[in-house]
C-alpha cells in the first residue's frame, strides 16, 4: 500500500488522536472539578446555581457574593497555579533531562520562598489585617516577586552549572537540590528568628502554601506569566523533543541547546517564583504530574505539555476541594494535601530507578 505525500498512517494517526482524546477528556474532568471546588465549602452550593450564577443568571444574592468574592478567585488560582507548577516540572525534566527534577525537589521553590521572606521582613511587604478570611496580605506583591524571582535565578543557576558538569549523574542533580533546599530553608529560619511577630507571621503564613489567600488582584499577574510561560514552552515542543534524545542529536537538529536549556530555565523559574510569591510553596506538583501523564500519552512533548498543563490543574483542584472537606469545618493548606501525596510519588520513583 503507498501512501501519497503529506499522509499520515492510519494507525499512527489514531494513536494521535487517543492522546487528543484524553487530553479532552482531562479538560472535561477539570470543569467538572471547577465547579465542584466552587460548591464545596462551609456553605454548600448546589453545582447547578453555580453554574448559573457563573453565567449570570442566578437570583440569590447571597450565592453571588459568596461564589464571586472567595471561591471563584480560589479556584482560578488552583487552575493557574496547577498548570504553572506542571509545565516548570515537565520543562525542567526535559531541559535537564532528569526525571526527579521540579521546582521543589531542584529547591528553586525553597529560594523563592526566601527571597520572599527577605521581602517581608526587610522590604515590609507582609502586613496583618483584622479580618478573618484574609488574616494576612502582600502589601507589594510586585516587589515580593521580583525579590523571589531573584532567589529562584540563584538557584537556578547553580544546577545549570551542575547539569553541565560531564558525568553529572541524576543522583547528583537530586543532592544538589536538597543542599539549595536546606541552604534557603536554613536562611528563612535565620530571618524567622529576628523578625517582629508581624513578620513571622507572615513569613509561615507563606510556607503554608495555599490557594486559599488568592484575590483576584493576584490574578492578572499569575495569568499573564503562567500564560506567557505555557505558550513558549508549547512552541518550543519541538526543541524538547530533541533534547529529550540528547544533546548531540538535538545540535545535530540545528537546536540550539544551551540557548534553548537557559532561556527555558528561566522561564520556569520565574513561573515558579511568582506563584511562591504569592501563593507560598505548594510542593510536588511539577514531580508528580508529568510522571502521570507520560504513563498515559507517552513522552512526546507536543502532547506531554498540555496533558501536564491540564493534569496540574485537575491535582490542584481536587487536592483544594478534599482539602476543605476532610476536616471541615476546618480547612487545610493545600500544600498539605499536595506533600501527602507526592512523598509516596517522589519515594516509588527513587526505587523504580531513573529509566524515563
Amino acid at each position: 500500500m503507498h501512501l501519497e505525500q503529506g499522509t499520515v498512517p492510519r494507525d499512527y494517526q489514531s494513536y494521535l488522536d487517543r492522546k487528543v482524546r484524553w487530553i479532552v477528556f482531562g479538560i472535561l474532568v477539570a470543569f467538572f472539578l471547577f465547579v465542584m471546588a466552587i460548591s464545596v465549602g462551609a456553605v454548600a452550593i448546589p453545582p447547578l446555581d453555580v453554574i448559573q450564577t457563573l453565567f449570570g443568571i442566578s437570583a440569590s444574592v447571597k450565592w453571588e457574593r459568596i461564589i464571586w468574592n472567595i471561591r471563584l478567585p480560589q479556584a482560578l488560582a488552583a487552575v493557574i497555579a496547577g498548570i504553572g507548577l506542571a509545565i516548570a516540572g515537565v520543562a525542567m525534566q526535559s531541559i535537564l533531562r532528569n526525571p526527579l527534577a521540579s521546582p521543589f525537589t531542584l529547591g528553586i521553590s525553597s529560594a523563592g520562598a526566601f527571597g520572599a521572606a527577605v521581602s517581608v521582613v526587610l522590604l515590609g511587604t507582609g502586613n496583618i489585617h483584622s479580618t478573618v478570611a484574609n488574616p494576612i496580605s502582600i502589601s507589594n506583591p510586585y516587589l515580593t516577586t521580583v525579590v523571589a524571582f531573584i532567589f529562584c535565578m540563584l538557584a537556578t543557576g547553580v544546577i545549570l552549572m551542575i547539569s553541565h558538569i560531564k558525568g553529572a549523574s541524576p543522583e547528583v542533580m537530586v543532592l544538589t537540590g536538597v543542599a539549595l533546599s536546606s541552604l534557603f530553608s536554613a536562611g528563612v529560619m535565620f530571618l524567622q528568628y529576628f523578625s517582629t511577630d508581624a513578620q513571622l507571621a507572615a513569613v509561615v503564613f507563606w510556607t503554608f502554601g495555599d490557594v486559599g489567600r488568592a484575590t483576584w488582584d493576584m490574578l492578572p499577574l499569575m495569568s499573564f506569566v503562567v500564560g506567557a510561560g505555557t505558550l513558549y514552552f508549547i512552541a518550543n515542543r519541538w526543541n524538547y523533543n530533541a533534547i529529550d534524545a540528547g544533546d548531540e542529536t538535538a545540535q545535530g537538529l540545528g537546536v540550539d541547546v544551551s540557548r534553548v536549556r537557559l532561556v527555558g530555565m528561566t522561564i520556569a523559574a520565574l513561573i515558579s517564583a511568582v506563584i511562591v510569591a504569592l501563593l507560598g510553596v505548594i510542593g510536588f506538583v511539577g514531580l508528580v504530574c508529568p510522571h502521570m501523564v507520560r504513563r498515559i500519552i507517552g513522552d512526546d512533548q507536543r502532547y506531554l505539555i498540555p496533558g501536564s498543563a491540564v493534569m496540574g490543574a485537575i491535582l490542584l483542584l481536587a487536592s483544594d476541594t478534599v482539602a476543605r472537606v476532610i476536616v471541615a469545618p476546618f480547612v487545610l493548606p493545600v500544600a498539605v494535601l499536595t506533600a501527602f501525596m507526592g512523598a509516596p510519588v517522589f519515594i516509588f520513583l527513587l526505587f523504580r530507578g531513573y529509566k524515563r
